[in-house]
């Protein structure tokens, strides 16, 4: 559009927003520039940022004229211009925004998709810095009062005469606390689940509070961390030890200040402190992994186990459709494991030559499969299309491979559904096997989340209008994308159960949008393609085997382990106004999974008001 434009603008001149100390300037980017404006968001595929988005680098650039610029803090904008997606040149955004300024980036240790993307297309060294450290949720209120009644009930004797009484009164425990609904029907049965829900919310990890960049964490959160590590299996003692050492140094301060004197910054792999201990010391050049040997073996073999969690969680019907998101960072941080996942749904498995590397899918026979190929919808993140090329053709390949199968369409999902949108739409078979979705080269993201968060929608059918607009790109074994959304419309229709895995204790569904950003933009547009609402599932590998869980279920969970938890929102509230935003986030994007799926509880809504609104001390802290 015509300069200066309408963002940070008097209709004269740009805004650039920041404050100039001497020889550092503190700016602070602007954002993308589709905020609020619900056309935009809902149709555009790609986009060029606003004059005031290219006027802030210009400025960095040539008038502040600025040897070096620091980007504080992960997934900044500049990185997700448009553009290509690799070797960028002169007509990417990236690159003409930050010209030949070097870019040194502050980035979480435990995300190294994003940090690669952030190397690739703006040329960044990235320094690593600590995630905040991770202790057990522990119980208050009046989920303490019922831990101790039921803890009463399962010492005392089942033909005690006060057993009846007591069932009364942990019912009565239990609804004051939302964990059930208005009577008993197998006290028994029901006590147990109870127990066994209590002991899953005390033993819940969550962070505690935020990482200060150079600080250290205090003996008690070394203490909690250290614990949560130990129980990780593969973590040794000599490991334990030498994080104990590390995490009470500063490493990031120094490696910033060498970084800012154009010194070496030494490389390290990405991943969570939880499983990987040997990300310490932080303050190191992050990358990510070999492409050619993912997905591991032990990924494959964990990803047979998680489908068959979910497979056994849903019931005794098999589901013949499955709505799937795969993000990069998920796929890093577990060598693959939801890429597995997906695979073994289908019923194939990776491919390797004889050098050991990847180079496509293979199908598992229906005899040793010993069920039905599940027809799976893909939905990859723009990160994992950016980052994993050939595993995104090998997703199409396994989907390809199945539809051609001759096989009977009772035993193989996927060629049933392909071979009637063939006949239906009037397309080849290759085309109607398509089933890997992202954006369009150069995008990402669904706006389903910047929709919300901006309040820019009025309808629910909007939600899905994004989501279905900004996905709707097949990927095919050839790797390149071509826009089917008629294809996309179709597939959802069959979609029985949306699913995504949870991979970071740090971050949950109610934490950051993205989760509903995509898993709740593909219920929405599955209700609206089919008529009726899809189950959603969320796979919680944070810790052990994992576990299924309904969507409301772990909205639940996290509510009472974070939102309500004094010791989740106290932590926060010492960072102040920063603190009170990641609360603000929590209820906002607890909001965005009632939007999207309608699958939060009333009572969330309830307590959440009770401990933040009318809470007159809570209000004025806040």
């Amino acid at each position: 559009g015509p300069a200066p434009g309408r963002a940070q603008s008097d209709g004269s001149g740009v805004f650039v927003l920041g404050a100039e100390l001497g020889n550092v300037m503190i700016g602070v980017q602007p954002t993308f520039g589709y905020e609020g404006d619900p056309m935009r968001l809902l149709f555009e595929k790609g986009f060029a940022p606003t004059h005031a988005f290219s006027a802030f680098y210009r400025y960095l650039r040539e008038d502040f004229a600025a040897d070096v610029t620091l980007h504080f803090g992960m997934h900044g904008a500049l990185e997700f211009m448009p553009g290509k997606q690799v070797g960028a040149g002169g007509q990417c955004w990236p690159d003409r925004l930050i010209g030949d300024m070097p870019n040194v980036y502050l980035y979480a240790a435990n995300n190294p998709s994003e940090a690669s993307l952030a190397k690739r297309r703006s040329g960044a060294v990235v320094v690593s810095h600590l995630t905040p450290p991770l202790g057990q949720s522990g119980l208050y209120k009046g989920l303490l009062d019922l831990k101790s009644s039921l803890d009463r009930w399962r010492r005392s004797d089942a033909a005690a005469p006060d057993r009846g009484e007591l069932a009364e009164l942990i019912l009565a425990q239990a609804q004051a606390v939302d964990l059930v609904g208005d009577a008993w029907t197998d006290p028994e049965a029901e006590i147990d689940a109870l127990w066994r829900k209590i002991l899953d919310t005390e033993q819940a990890l969550i962070p505690q509070g935020l990482h200060v960049v150079g600080g250290t964490p205090n003996p008690m959160e070394v203490a909690g961390q250290l614990s949560a590590m130990a129980e990780v299996e593969g973590n040794t003692p000599e490991a334990l030890e030498r994080a104990a050492t590390l995490l009470v140094q500063d490493h990031e301060t120094p490696a910033l200040l060498r970084a800012l004197g154009g010194r070496f910054i030494r490389p390290v792999p990405g991943g969570d402190l939880l499983r990987a201990p040997e990300i310490l010391p932080t303050g190191r050049n992050m990358h990510a992994f070999d492409p050619f040997r993912m997905p591991t073996a032990f990924a494959v073999q964990d990803g047979q186990k998680q489908a068959a969690r979910l497979l056994e969680r849903h019931g005794d019907v098999l589901p013949r459709a499955v709505a799937m998101v795969l993000w990069g960072s998920d796929n890093i941080k577990s060598d693959g494991g939801p890429i597995s996942q997906a695979l073994a749904l289908m019923g194939a498995r990776p491919r390797f030559d004889s050098y050991g590397r990847l180079c496509g899918a293979e199908l598992i026979p229906l005899e040793e499969l010993q069920r039905p190929r599940v027809d799976v919808v893909m939905t990859l993140s723009g990160i994992f299309r950016d980052l994993l090329p050939l595993q995104t053709r090998m997703l199409a390949e396994a989907a390809w491979l199945a539809a051609t199968a001759d096989e009977p369409e009772a035993q193989n999902f996927v060629r049933a559904n392909a071979l009637s949108y063939a006949a239906r739409m009037g397309v080849d078979l290759e085309t109607a096997a398509l089933r890997v979705f992202s954006n369009a080269e150069g995008a990402y993201g669904a706006n389903v989340n910047q929709l919300i968060d901006s309040g820019a929608w009025s309808d629910e059918d909007e939600l899905a209008d994004a989501y279905e607009a900004r996905k709707g790109f097949a990927y095919g074994r050839d790797g390149k994308p071509a826009q089917q959304g008629a294809l996309l419309k179709a597939a959802l229709a069959d979609v029985e159960v949306a699913y995504q895995n949870l991979e970071s204790v740090e971050l949950g569904v109610t934490t950051g949008d993205h989760y509903f950003d995509t898993l709740g933009g593909v219920g929405r547009a599955v209700k609206r393609a089919k008529g009726t609402a899809p189950e959603v599932y969320i796979g919680d590998q944070t810790r052990g085997d994992g576990k299924v869980r309904t969507l409301t279920e772990q909205v639940a969970l996290e509510t009472r382990t974070r939102a309500l938890n004094p010791t989740f929102y106290e932590a926060l509230l010492e960072h102040g106004h920063e603190g009170v935003r990641q609360i603000e986030a929590q209820v906002t994007n607890t909001m965005g999974w009632s939007a999207t799926t309608g699958q939060v509880e009333p009572w969330v809504y309830h307590r959440i008001t009770e401990t933040f609104v009318l809470d007159e001390d809570m209000r004025r802290r806040l």
